[in-house]
């Protein structure tokens, strides 16, 4: 890893004015920065987003092997819910 992966990048985004006033509040509620609670919150929703990636991967594996067909039903509700939000 080159020092420059460690260093932080800044980066410029434009909020809704909504959504600025709610990250303005959590950061006082925290005794935080707003920009310390918007690290946290991208962290926290790539993370997220990850989890779903691999819960998706996870199922569609399970759907593969299964034979029983109440399973193989299960899981494809499941992962229509996850694609599509049904």
């Amino acid at each position: 890893m080159n020092r420059n992966e460690k260093q932080p990048v800044r980066q410029s985004v434009s909020l809704p004015p909504r959504v600025a006033k709610r990250v303005r509040a959590l950061a006082r509620s925290r005794k935080s920065s707003a920009n310390r609670v918007l690290v946290e919150l991208i962290e926290t929703g790539l993370e997220s987003a990850e989890n779903q990636r691999r819960r998706f991967f996870e199922l569609a594996d399970q759907l593969t092997k299964s034979s029983d067909s109440a399973e193989r039903k299960r899981l494809k509700e499941e992962l229509a819910r996850i694609t599509f939000g049904a």
